[in-house]
């Protein structure tokens, strides 16, 4: 296989909360409209923000990261989208050099040039101040420029990229404007399909950039073909039910692809809305917002009956983070409002209002070993005692537990089930 090239931007900022997601949704939807095919790719284990990019772009969203993914998949994920793409936009994570790898890692590893949004609102000419840190600290990363979010005007903005010390880009300013920012809520931004004004607010953005910066495309980057080692169709025939709907919705998309890649036939079903189970030999039950829909989630009991039923008769269940607390006796919201759960996990979960848990984890089962994050706001207590537990690669006190019933294993880690596929598939095979 040959090396291919592609224009390629990595958006970064020197912190979380100054509008990366926002910033990178406007760039996709304004080259999208200008009739360009873009791929965009996110930075660490995040589910909200590739729903946000995915409907900027038009296209499905990937997570890369050199230890979750690995930088061999991350390669390939690039390389693939090159052959098809006019331009890939990569969503960093935190800040650009925090953690570890970091989004400046990535960026330094496949030769993508940084573009750093910088918010604006309170500063001046100490603008270029903050973007020259950021170009320079380290001095092999390949910097290109900024982008001013949250401006107050034209003028302001003005005064901002006036500041800009030669050689850095100036790539626009988004204004401070409650029709472009996008909503959040305790696990991050509010989850695409429950925004109804999200295109009117894309829309926004791609023409308040257009109004302040060309659409000029980055220069290309050449992505090297990667090794592809081949996928044995381990679940062939097997079908598999994927809960999703408002509850259940953080699902990795390279999970559905290794799954489909298997063999595997997948079924989605919504535990709020369904009243029975589609006709399937295993379930995945993903994490995402149960603790909102808890009055749902408790009274669709033909629902609920039917995966007791599909658990009793012995078939595989795999359940992460809101899909174990599902599973739970009960599960009680911030308001101390206690709703019963399906009761096929011993224990009960509460909600906390601050995070419980951000960390990445690599976890040694019977199957395999399989690598993910967890980052959750509940606390859960159980008698049950665990298969296993996760490990972090960064030192932290991390290490989430696994459990198993049977043919069921819950965990709050979510797994990126190509870092290990003859695990993935053994945990899901009948």
């Amino acid at each position: 296989m040959n090396s291919r090239n592609c224009p390629a931007l990595l958006i970064a900022a020197p912190a979380s909360g100054q509008g990366k997601t926002t910033v990178t949704a406007a760039l996709a939807r304004l080259h999208a409209q200008a009739g360009r095919r873009v791929r965009v790719f996110k930075c660490g284990p995040d589910f909200l923000d590739p729903m946000i990019l995915a409907r900027a772009s038009g296209q499905p969203v990937y997570q890369l990261d050199l230890w979750m993914v690995g930088e061999e998949q991350s390669r390939r994920l690039l390389w693939e989208a090159a052959g098809e793409a006019d331009l890939i936009l990569i969503e960093g994570v935190m800040g650009l050099f925090d953690g570890a790898p970091s989004a400046a890692d990535l960026a330094r590893r496949f030769g993508v040039p940084v573009l750093a949004v910088i918010d604006g609102s309170a500063m001046a000419q100490t603008f270029g101040a903050l973007a020259h840190g950021l170009a320079s600290f380290q001095a092999d990363l390949p910097f290109t420029g900024v982008l001013a979010n949250r401006v107050g005007s034209a003028r302001h903005g003005e005064i901002l990229r006036d500041s800009l010390p030669a050689p850095l880009r100036w790539y626009g300013a988004l204004p401070r404007s409650a029709e472009v920012e996008l909503p959040s809520r305790h696990l991050g931004l509010v989850q695409a399909e429950e925004l109804a004004d999200l295109d009117a607010r894309l829309d926004a953005a791609a023409e308040a950039l257009a109004q302040s910066a060309d659409t000029e495309l980055p220069p290309a980057v050449t992505f090297a073909a990667p090794q592809v080692a081949p996928v044995e169709p381990l679940l062939a025939g097997v079908r598999i039910g994927v809960a999703r709907d408002a509850a259940f919705a953080f699902l990795y998309q390279a999970n559905l692809d290794l799954l489909r890649a298997l063999g595997a036939e997948l079924l989605f079903f919504s535990p709020l809305r369904f009243t029975r189970l589609p006709a399937v030999d295993s379930l995945y039950l993903p994490g995402g917002y149960p603790e909102l829909h808890l009055r749902g989630l408790s009274r669709n009991r033909p629902m609920a009956e039917a995966i007791r039923a599909h658990h009793a008769a012995g078939k595989p269940i795999l359940a992460e983070c809101g899909g174990m607390l599902y599973l739970l006796d009960g599960l009680t919201d911030t308001a101390g409002v206690r709703e019963p759960m399906l009761g096929l996990l011993p224990g009960e979960a509460r909600m906390r209002p601050r995070l419980t848990a951000l960390a990445l984890q690599e976890v040694a089962l019977p199957e395999g070993r399989l690598r993910g994050h967890t980052f959750h706001h509940s606390e859960l207590e159980s008698p049950l005692e665990p298969l296993a537990r996760g490990e972090c690669p960064n030192y932290r006190r991390t290490a989430e537990a696994v459990y198993r019933q049977g043919r069921l294993t819950a965990s709050y880690i979510h797994f990126h089930m190509p870092s290990d596929p003859v695990a993935a598939a053994a945990l899901l095979r009948p």
